[in-house]
């Protein structure tokens, strides 16, 4: 009796006891429904049926499995009442349980017809090695002897692979890799160690075998056998390299050699065949160019070489997928990407170490472009692949030509061409759901954006020198304002819904955030960096030439450095505005929540900067006017003046946060943050001017003593404004300002105030106490409403 017999004799037994367990269930519940019965009084009493066994009978010897299916149907089962139907779960224990036996008998056949027998050939080989070698170190036979045997055992076991070949075709073809593994090297021993052949003739008997090999992949329809082929084929010009330096030669071998590889590969479809081809051929290239350093004495051999490799994997590769019209996966694009790029780097890297050919890195990159431009339009005009081929290509396209950008021309131009290519991109991922470009729009758009960094930051260099920058004529603010242009369409672009999804929704969210925030400060720098550029120029034209350094030959220069604190006023001026007409845009034209907490976020920020270094910045201006440090120049009243214009505009921005917290753009209520911000602002600015005035005035000492009284006094305002609107908070506000009063003059001021001047601060604080609790008494059913309203 074989398995066969045996496994379906024993699921036979099982179907039996599955049909007698059914059986026994029945009878058990007809007696627990006569129990039942019996408890509850009723007369109709239901029988319990015995069910009887269900046999079936076992196949007679040699009865095909198929027969047995036949026969699991008993003709004499009789059916129960209660029997439910057991067909499908006796056909799902006996599928399952053959699929298991399936699945080991599949790794058992895996492991002894596949994996053992490779092992085995693999410790033959070592095996043999071994052998030899002791022979060789015992000195038990001649060289000629032991090349003679090698031979020997290579032929029989490619004899006996062949003969093994009708009946056992796997593990003859694991003797025949075996056998050509010998064969090559016991020719390379031959010729290196004992010098009994020739190079030419271990040469030619090395591409017999790697012929051989090939022929024997494809009759076999092995990709091992191939494998080692190719193997032996790329180890034969190394193996019998004699150090003449003839690389046109070996190269030349490689070149056919990958011709002939990649034609197997492409007839048989073996993709693994293809990436060793690729993967030795780049790095025994790549090794040996950059072994070379700058040495140019294979320059034209190099480019050459490269270009026929890259031409040979580029062909091969797109003619997989149009041949098979195959979509390209994930493997594939690594291949197309990394052959592209392995070539263009090794281009750029002959071509910058040649003195006369530096010039030509623009055009080799715009090469690269052209190259794959010719390709994608050929997939394109001839139909040879889907879209998303012909959109991978163009993006190869578009990607050496941004390449280029930076390595033919400098500056400004380079930021201009990639944002126009960014926005260009991102116009067709969007509108004609190209996804491709958006992931090249992705990068490109933050490359443009560092570019444009770089062209600001540069402009620090030319500070100082003799050569003035002309405010907008001049390149970088072209290059600026192109990027604005280009930024401002993409944000369009951005708010009209595709209905098709995006594939990477992470990348669309982090360009929905970074496109207009990133729009945002370039509008804002630019116009800031123009403002600086003029008050520069200004400062420059000012240069008076002194006597000459100590020491040198260098003369000494005197330059009027009001403009640079006058730069900085205006720039605040400047802020001013930009953060009011921006918070105004929204609340009219845009109406953007998120750009609302961005607008109450930056305006905050400018408000603290200006009440601090600000205000600060406009002192300096004043002592400049009062306090000349130069002989010179002279210090216009436009300093003063100054003062007052920036107040028009601070006023501005205040009212534009007055308008942003009356919109209903933010969803919370800043009604109170905004009196603190509207009350310490003005009590800021009222304070700056009192100092501004005494100091103006030349009684600048007095100020510790306007000071406490002007801040007392804004206390008690502070209390009427809470009294009259029902505000506590401002006037828990007026209670700590004027705490913080009265700290201040008895820790600070009095010791360096004079009799009369204690006298006056003294009497004014206290009678803005009494008025203050006047206030108290008088208005207290205000302020117990108040509370009441709040409770």
């Amino acid at each position: 009796m074989d398995n066969s017999e045996q496994l379906n004799l024993l699921l036979i037994k099982l179907e039996n006891l599955l049909l007698r367990q059914q059986g026994f269930e029945a009878e058990i519940e007809a007696l627990k429904q006569q129990v039942r019965a019996l408890q509850s009084g009723t007369t109709h009493i239901i029988e319990a049926q015995k069910v009887p066994p269900v046999v079936i009978a076992p196949p007679p010897r040699n009865t095909p499995p198929n027969a047995v299916a036949q026969n699991s149907a008993a003709p004499n089962s009789v059916p129960s009442p209660f029997q439910p139907r057991v067909n499908q779960p006796q056909s799902n224990f006996a599928d399952t349980f053959k699929r298991e036996n399936m699945v080991k008998s599949d790794f058992e056949k895996f492991i002894g017809e596949n994996l053992i027998s490779k092992i085995g050939i693999l410790i033959l080989i070592l095996g043999v090695c071994i052998g030899a070698k002791y022979a060789i170190d015992h000195d038990m036979i001649s060289p000629l002897t032991r090349i003679v045997l090698g031979y020997a055992v290579g032929a029989g076991l490619m004899a006996f692979a062949i003969k093994l070949k009708e009946k056992y075709e796997n593990f003859s073809a694991v003797l025949v890799s075996g056998a050509i593994a010998i064969m090559y090297f016991i020719t390379y021993a031959a010729y290196d160690f004992y010098s009994l052949i020739p190079q030419a003739l271990a040469f030619i008997l090395m591409v017999v075998f790697t012929s051989f090999t090939v022929v024997a992949a494809i009759k076999y329809n092995k990709q091992v056998i191939a494998h080692i082929g190719l193997v032996g084929a790329y180890a034969v010009p190394f193996l019998l390299s004699d150090g003449s330096g003839k690389v046109g030669v070996l190269f030349s071998y490689m070149a056919i050699i990958n011709i002939g590889i990649l034609i197997l590969s492409f007839k048989k479809y073996w993709k693994p065949l293809f990436y060793a081809s690729f993967g030795l051929t780049w790095v025994i290239f790549v090794s040996w160019r950059m072994d070379l350093g700058s040495d140019n004495k294979f320059f034209g051999l190099s480019l050459l070489f490269s270009t026929i490799f890259f031409l040979t994997f580029y062909i091969t590769n797109l003619a997989y997928k149009v041949t098979r019209k195959e979509i390209f996966g994930f493997s594939d694009v690594v291949i197309l990407l990394l052959n592209s790029f392995i070539y263009y780097g090794i281009g750029y890297f002959i071509l910058a170490e040649n003195k006369n050919s530096v010039e030509l890195l623009g055009l080799f990159t715009l090469a690269n472009a052209i190259i794959h431009f010719v390709v994608s339009l050929i997939i394109y005009k001839k139909e040879l692949a889907d879209k998303n081929l012909f959109y991978l290509i163009l993006a190869m396209v578009l990607t050496f030509i941004t390449i280029a950008i930076p390595v033919q021309l400098n500056g400004g131009w380079v930021t201009i061409f990639w944002t126009v290519e960014a926005a260009v991109l991102f116009y067709l991922a969007r509108i004609k759901n190209i996804t491709i470009y958006e992931k090249l729009s992705f990068p490109l758009i933050f490359l443009a954006f560092f570019s444009l960094l770089q062209d600001w930051t540069s402009y620090f260099d030319y500070y100082g020198n003799d050569s003035a920058i002309t405010p907008i004529l001049n390149v970088g603010f072209l290059s600026s304002c192109i990027f604005i242009g280009c930024f401002i369409w993409m944000f369009s672009v951005s708010k009209n819904k595709t209905e098709k999804p995006a594939e990477w929704p992470w990348m669309r969210q982090i360009l929905s955030y970074a496109i207009p925030s990133i729009l945002l400060l370039t509008v804002y720098v630019t116009f800031r960096l123009e403002i600086s550029k003029y008050f520069d120029n200004l400062i420059q034209s000012t240069r008076v030439t002194l006597h000459q350094r100590i020491g040198t030959d260098e003369p000494n220069y005197e330059f009027n450095y009001n403009y640079e604190t006058l730069k900085t006023a205006w720039i605040y001026i400047y802020t001013l505005f930009f953060a009011s007409i921006l918070t105004y845009f929204n609340i009219k034209k845009l109406k953007n929540s998120e750009l609302a907490i961005a607008n109450l976020t930056i305006n905050l920020l400018v408000v603290v900067l200006f009440l601090t270094h600000g205000l600060y910045t406009l002192s300096e201006l004043r002592d400049n006017y009062l306090f000349p440090d130069s002989r010179y120049f002279t210090i216009s009243a436009f300093n003063i003046g100054i003062r007052y214009i920036s107040m028009v505009f601070f006023a501005l921005l205040i009212v534009q946060c007055y308008q942003l917290q009356k919109s209903a753009l933010l969803k919370k209520d800043f009604k109170t943050m905004f009196d603190y911000l509207l009350y310490i602002s003005i009590l800021w600015i009222i304070s700056s001017e009192l100092i501004n005035v005494l100091e103006l005035s030349g009684t600048q000492e007095s100020y510790k003593l306007g000071l406490s009284i002007l801040w007392g006094s804004y206390s008690l305002f502070l209390i009427g404004i809470g009294l009259a609107k029902n505000k506590k908070h401002l006037r828990i506000g007026a209670m700590v300002l004027f705490g913080i009063t009265l700290i201040k003059l008895f820790f600070y001021d009095i010791y360096s105030l004079g009799t009369i001047a204690k006298t006056i601060v003294f009497v004014s604080l206290g009678v803005l106490l009494l008025i203050i609790s006047f206030l108290y008494n008088k208005y207290k059913h205000l302020i117990i409403d108040d509370v009441k309203v709040e409770d």
